[in-house]
């Protein structure tokens, strides 16, 4: 298993996403959980309750921030008021460490609030690295980047989307937050093999994994975030924590949410993985004259 030096994170174990139903259950019984993924864009502003809850939570539990609008493929540099108001939350929260999407979804100004797959250029490898590094340099925190699930290609493309990935994340020289189920819905919606995208990726860069459910439809898969992870997502889990060891995991549940404890229980799936993972670090290596004779 390669050195991580994106991951100073193996003890985080698994995290859930802060959501508004589950605030006065986490409020009033404190429940124990590794973590709390936050929305950035949800606490960027002056005031007001949403920054009351946070101070609460960060009372009791480390908080680490995923973004929505960074939008490191789009034609457009960073909005320096948006990157202002960013890393005073940084700085608010604590976050080891920040993400966003590897897309598009911003033209002249005007924003999709959608998370857009690139093409997979050269141009684009370029252009997106310098954004992340402009990026990580402006917030003076360790960035990294998640890949999209996507339902539609470009004929331009001059790579793989993980050889496009993996590009972007040396240039950039940040981590990967490497979405499973996200690689899942894309291998079943463009016919690739979703292990050659897991193998693939360079497990020391892996600094966080996202797992989801998501749904089928008559021709094609779509991220729903709304049910518990189906099996060939754990299955694909299982290989990234093989590859990357004991690396720090969100579960995504964001439509249909479930009571707290649900949620939570699903999450925990995800420590025998990552249980696993530790067992075998911590195993003693075996000397070559033992291991002879043991054979």
């Amino acid at each position: 298993m390669p050195a991580n030096r994106f991951n100073g994170f193996t003890e985080y174990g698994v995290g859930i996403g802060l959501r508004i139903p589950h605030y006065q259950h986490i409020l009033t019984r404190k429940p124990l959980v590794d973590w709390f993924e936050i929305i950035s864009e949800n606490y960027m502003i002056d005031g007001g309750r949403p920054l009351e809850v946070l101070d609460k939570i960060l009372d009791q539990y480390q908080v680490v921030q995923h973004g929505v609008s960074m939008y490191f493929g789009s034609a457009s540099d960073p909005d320096p008021e948006h990157l202002k108001r960013l890393k005073t939350l940084v700085r608010r929260t604590k976050t080891p460490w920040l993400s966003d999407h590897l897309c598009w979804g911003s033209v002249d100004g005007r924003y999709t609030h959608d998370l857009l797959p690139m093409p997979y250029t050269w141009e684009a490898v370029k252009v997106t690295a310098d954004r992340i590094r402009h990026v990580q340099d402006t917030l003076e925190i360790p960035v990294v980047v998640e890949n999209v699930s996507s339902y539609a290609e470009y004929h331009v493309s001059e790579m793989t989307e993980w050889e496009f990935l993996n590009e972007v994340v040396e240039r950039a020289d940040c981590g990967i937050l490497l979405d499973v189920n996200n690689i899942y819905v894309s291998s079943q919606n463009h016919s690739f093999d979703p292990f050659t995208y897991v193998n693939a990726v360079p497990a020391e860069r892996i600094a966080q994994i996202h797992i989801a459910g998501h749904s089928k439809f008559e021709k094609y898969i779509l991220d729903t975030h709304d049910h518990p992870v189906l099996e060939p997502v754990w299955q694909l889990y299982a290989r990234t924590i093989e590859r990357a060891g004991p690396t720090a995991t969100l579960l995504e549940w964001d439509d249909n949410i479930p009571t707290f404890d649900e949620v939570h229980a699903e999450a925990l799936k995800a420590t025998r993985f990552l249980d696993a993972a530790k067992a075998k670090l911590d195993a003693p290596a075996v000397e070559p004259a033992l291991e002879g004779a043991m054979r």
